[in-house]
């Protein structure tokens, strides 16, 4: 996402008012949420025979969730700028209510947190734009520096918490953090918002069990069906719309065997 697509154009002042969603840029985030689901699966090549299935777990994480990486300060952040970046609106439910910022805890506190994948052996230069990240922080490091950074530089502006600034005011500053105007700590802004855009798009389409989509929101608001692999059922059905309740990966362990009685089960050495 270029500057010039996060525009901010709300006209809400106050903080406690809601704010209407610009419909450019949640048609972003329904064409991006709709892309990473269409390359997993086709929503519409098959057609079920049970119907509309209630999942036995329509979200694996939405009861008693509590941050273990986020301090309430950065949480209060966290909360408050993925609701600018994917706002409630006729569509569906914003980030703040899929549980966006219970993803990016998550991950942050686990193994991509640490960097455990992540070179860190340096040299530490300033890279081209085509050599991705370059910095010596990991993820978490990432994050607690630009969150402290975005504490600092809203307190030496006269500011008061950006959880607690208007609608308006909070796309402005969001604005000027992907135009890259501020050292956040060590952390180039435009660089934290990159990453902080990154993971909000990814907690609020990806599957419940990491923590954000929750009740599988994004799912139903693009059709699709999730975490479902079994479709032994419908193989022999064509042409007709696939529709049901999407599933999440932890309502995909059912143990379920397919028997067939025209086939007799074979063992090693014949028939029995």
């Amino acid at each position: 996402m270029d500057a010039e697509d996060f525009d901010g154009k709300d006209q809400h002042q106050n903080a406690g008012e809601p704010a209407p969603a610009n419909p450019a840029r949640r048609g972003f985030f329904r064409f991006a949420g709709a892309v990473a689901a269409g390359a997993a699966a086709p929503v519409s090549a098959l057609a079920a025979t049970q119907g509309t299935e209630e999942t036995s777990q329509a979200n694996a994480t939405s009861a008693h969730q509590a941050y273990t990486f986020f301090n309430p300060e950065e949480a209060a952040f966290i909360e408050a700028a993925t609701e600018r970046l994917i706002p409630a609106d006729e569509n569906g439910p914003g980030a703040r209510d899929a549980g966006v910022s219970y993803y990016i805890d998550k991950q942050l506190g686990a193994a991509w947190g640490v960097g455990e994948r992540l070179y860190r052996a340096g040299p530490w230069h300033a890279g081209a734009p085509t050599q991705g990240y370059q910095l010596p922080f990991t993820p978490a490091e990432l994050f607690r520096h630009a969150l402290r950074g975005v504490r600092s530089n809203l307190a030496s502006s006269g500011k008061q918490s950006f959880a607690k600034l208007s609608a308006q005011d909070q796309d402005a500053y969001l604005k000027q953090l992907e135009g890259g105007k501020v050292d956040l700590d060590g952390v180039p802004s435009n660089v934290f918002f990159s990453s902080l855009l990154e993971v909000t798009i990814e907690g609020y389409f990806s599957d419940p069990v990491y923590g954000g989509n929750r009740d599988m929101v994004s799912w139903k608001m693009i059709g699709f069906p999730g975490a479902y692999a079994s479709f032994y059922q419908l193989v022999d059905q064509h042409g007709v719309a696939y529709q049901r309740a999407p599933i999440s990966l932890a309502d995909n362990g059912r143990g379920v065997i397919h028997i067939h009685p025209d086939i007799r089960a074979t063992v090693k050495g014949g028939n029995k």
